[in-house]
């Protein structure tokens, strides 16, 4: 009687489950013939690119195994990059080079690999490795963002970034996720990163979870990681709420990271979104996702426009006040 309760009480207040998601959100309001939109980067990228939006310059692709020779070649010029599969997930494949080493590569953690160890991890993703379901893939070489100093006592080596779900273009929630030494890097919670929930109207953060605890300060650098106002917050919103019109999927989250050069620059594009953005917010998703569909329903040119949305989105996505 006990589960039965629990579950009446999450479900009372929009705590998406996997199954809840998947059954009335995902399912429903996402066509599958959209999905290899944002399940391969580089049709998501050109894709931001034809819209204006800012991605990593990409440097070089290599597709098949004999192109892995032309790698020296890409990368001539470049003294750091990234390495990454086109239809990686959970950051799996990913390199990130910040240097050389002789002829070898010195990678974010410190490791060195040699060219000849890179180029065999370049034939892993090809391969399929990494991808989802493990079929073919292809390599990227990129740009490496190098993060907003905002962020130099808020991540731990790796770049910080910004998801944002995004129901029928209106952004309905987010949170920043930071990386931490326990996460190598990585702005990956299930690895160790820190996801800090975002006020929707202001773009500050709000209260921080690492792993199953509430925090306020970086557990590396013991710098605060609540209250931090998170730069280009408006832009930020727009670019969410315009995804919905490059790929035409519902329910889906966006991916992005502000380089100190180029400002807000959009990683990905995710079909399938996680859920411990809740956590994060301690808040759950079903309630924001229920609002927009009762305007949906009702008054549907009121979310027409990209910036109608980034308004509905201020003015109905305040955080909850704690009880």
């Amino acid at each position: 009687m006990e589960i039965v309760d629990l579950y009446r009480r999450l479900r009372a207040n929009g705590v998406l489950g996997l199954n809840w998601r998947n059954a009335e959100y995902q399912l429903v309001h996402n066509q599958r013939r959209y999905f290899p939109l944002v399940d391969d980067k580089l049709k998501s990228k050109r894709l931001a690119e034809s819209a204006g939006i800012a991605v990593p310059p990409l440097f070089g692709v290599i597709e098949y195994p004999h192109e892995v020779r032309t790698f020296d070649a890409i990368v001539r010029d470049h003294e750091d990059f990234v390495v990454k599969p086109a239809e990686g997930s959970g950051g799996d494949g990913i390199l990130v080079v910040v240097g050389r080493d002789g002829t070898g590569f010195r990678l974010a953690n410190g490791t060195v690999m040699s060219a000849d160890e890179m180029r065999f991890h370049i034939n892993n993703i090809l391969a399929g490795t990494f991808s989802l379901g493990g079929q073919p893939d292809k390599a990227l070489i990129e740009y490496r963002i190098r993060f907003d100093p905002l962020f130099k006592h808020i991540a731990f080596q790796g770049v910080p970034d910004i998801r944002i779900i995004v129901f029928h273009g209106v952004p309905v929630m987010a949170m920043t996720r930071l990386p931490t030494e326990q996460s190598s890097g990585k702005a990956n919670l299930h690895q160790g990163a820190i996801g800090a929930g975002i006020d929707m109207t202001t773009g500050r953060t709000l209260n921080a979870v690492w792993h199953d605890r509430i925090i306020t300060t970086h557990p590396d650098t013991g710098a605060p990681v609540s209250d931090v106002q998170i730069p280009h917050w408006d832009i930020l919103l727009h670019h969410a709420a315009r995804s919905f019109d490059l790929t035409h999927l519902g329910y889906q989250g966006i991916d992005m990271v502000l380089d100190s050069e180029r400002g807000p620059v959009m990683l990905e594009l995710n079909a399938r979104p996680g859920l411990s953005i809740q956590i994060a917010n301690g808040e759950g998703l079903g309630l924001r996702l229920a609002k927009v569909e009762e305007y949906l329903q009702s008054a549907p040119e009121t979310l027409a426009s990209v910036d109608s949305r980034v308004a509905f989105t201020k003015a109905h996505f305040a955080p909850r006040p704690a009880v």
